[in-house]
């Protein structure tokens, strides 16, 4: 305890490349599902860069292929913080030496390697790998985090090493949102949202009751022509605040909620982020506050209402818009009640029909909605097909959903599950119990219904050459599960080819030494509902 406490009164940090720190993507971005939860350091748009250990610590933890981080290294640091560098191109030796260990005990190419405090040192400034673009990355970069290593809470990487980031741009509002509540405010004349450039003149625009607004802004770096997030808002109505963010801390939970928390319609429509300066009733993220109207304005005396919206980056940059819209007495539109099922945020809830049943638990909605399934075109002909919202509705964690099987041709229950059609269709793991295939889900305006999968993977040999060899793998159905190698009986390891469903394997590089000889090779590949496809070839080595 003495010792960790004196390692923390001393630690320091460094940045974790040693040319200018430039930004892609900072702390906070919204992006649909989730916040940015670190920093995108650039590296000149190439791979191969040197990356370094922030501060003195030991690697904890090595993964490959998890979490769309590609190659990505964890750092524990002894005051309670851990770093994580993500889209590396390969380890340094020693670290690369023990993942590949592992993978071939557990003969798998995706790796959690977890390491013991004595295992792996590191100090400040230590080289522990080289970037790259692996895993959910469109261009090289690193992608950096820092954790609050007990509660796994986001943290904003600047805190650590800002000070080696150089940047007086102040970030700009370029519009808002105005959002009546329905059935109890106006704008303008209107019940409906409505957007406006903060450079145009609003004092001739007029509301009355309960109205929300958000607000589009972006920040830029000196030298850089990426879009960054926003640190600190605020909206101040005649000089009281009745919204504040500061985006210092996101915990593991509340992620989804940047859904809730943007105008999550209007960015699937036209891809950009009107970020709200209220709450919705199922919302809440620690990092924001919010007066006891939960930061809808209201508008109840007919004068002039003073509003400003204040921006501030993590080093103090700073903008203000100021703005005055009329209270003015208007009839209020009546709510329009939908059609369909009453969903409370704040209790369970559960619809029942005869071949789909849902279950939300509570805390799962953002706000109160009705939801009104609907039956869309069925392309397996084994259930109905059901969405539940006339438009794409995230939620903030899983809900079930059980479809009733209409075939009586049930050859093999465990072939079951469920496929979710967006953009592409994904695969749901779906369980068989008495006539139902139950899964689950977070999106209430997608599409869902059960198919069945006894159809094996492909594999095929693209190419042999002097050890070098290149397998393609897919699945056209549930998707690939597992994959092994095997060279005389032998296990080897394949690695994925980035953005391909290719598989490599360099025999210079593993157990099997040549021979000049003819060698079996054996794969074995599995599907999600465990079929399984074994392909055997003579090679040269």
């Amino acid at each position: 305890m003495l010792t960790s406490l004196l390692l923390s009164a001393v630690l320091t940090f460094s940045p974790p490349i040693h040319h200018d720190v430039m930004l892609a993507g900072n702390f906070g971005e919204p992006r649909p599902n989730h916040f940015h939860a670190g920093c995108d350091v650039k590296t000149g748009q190439i791979e191969g860069k040197p990356v370094f250990s922030i501060a003195d610590g030991y690697v904890c933890r090595v993964t490959v292929g998890k979490n769309g981080f590609g190659n990505a290294v964890y750092v524990r640091h002894p005051n309670g913080y851990t770093s994580v560098y993500c889209h590396l191109q390969r380890f340094i030796p020693q670290m690369a030496a023990m993942v590949k260990k592992w993978q071939y005990a557990h003969q798998q190419y995706v790796a959690d390697v977890v390491l013991r405090p004595t295992d792996f040192p590191v100090a400040e400034g230590q080289l522990i790998a080289v970037s790259g673009n692996t895993g959910a990355s469109v261009a090289p970069h690193l992608h950096l985090e820092v954790h609050d290593t007990r509660t796994w809470d986001a943290l904003d990487p600047l805190e650590f090493i800002g000070i080696y980031v150089k940047d007086k741009t102040a970030p700009n509002v370029d519009a808002v949102m105005v959002m009546p509540v329905e059935g109890e405010g106006m704008f303008c004349g209107s019940n409906r949202k409505q957007r406006y450039a903060l450079s145009g003149n609003m004092s001739e625009m007029t509301a009355w009751g309960k109205v929300g607004f958000a607000f589009h802004a972006e920040d830029r770096m000196e030298g850089s022509w990426n879009r960054l997030g926003i640190r600190h808002s605020a909206l101040i109505v005649d000089g009281d605040t009745v919204f504040k963010s500061d985006m210092s801390r996101i915990p593991e939970n509340k992620h989804r909620m940047v859904n809730s928390w943007g105008d999550f319609d209007y960015y699937t429509e036209n891809r950009m982020w009107f970020m709200k300066s209220f709450l919705d009733k199922g919302t809440n993220i620690p990092t924001i506050f919010v007066d006891d109207n939960r930061g809808v304005v209201i508008f109840n005396e007919e004068r002039l209402y003073h509003l400003t919206y204040s921006v501030c980056d993590y080093f103090g940059n700073k903008n203000e818009y100021c703005f005055v819209i009329n209270g003015k007495r208007q009839d209020i539109e009546p709510r329009k009640v939908p059609a369909g099922n009453f969903m409370s945020c704040n209790i369970d809830n559960t619809l029942k029909r005869p071949d789909v049943m849902l279950t939300l638990k509570r805390g799962l909605l953002p706000r109160d909605i009705y939801i009104n399934p609907q039956e869309t075109a069925n392309h397996y002909g084994i259930s109905a097909a059901y969405t539940f919202y006339e438009r794409l509705m995230p939620i903030f964690d899983w809900g079930e959903i059980r479809l009733k099987v209409l075939t009586n041709y049930v050859k093999h229950t465990d072939k079951f599950y469920i496929v979710c059609h967006d953009i592409y269709d994904r695969y749901i793991e779906g369980k068989y119990d008495n006539g139902w295939v139950k899964g689950y889900i977070r999106d209430l305006g997608l599409s869902y219904e059960v198919a069945y999968d006894d159809t094996p993977p492909e594999v095929k040999l693209l190419s042999e050459t002097n050890g070098n060899l290149v397998l393609d793998v897919v699945d056209g159905k549930s998707g690939i599960a597992s994959f092994k190698a095997y060279v005389d009986g032998e296990f080897v390891l394949f690695e994925d080819v980035p953005k391909s469903t290719n598989k490599r394997c360099i025999l210079n590089e593993t157990p099997i030494k040549r021979k000049g000889s003819e060698r079996t090779l054996t794969i074995c590949a599995t599907d999600n509902c465990s079929n399984t496809i074994k392909e055997i070839w003579k090679i040269l080595w």
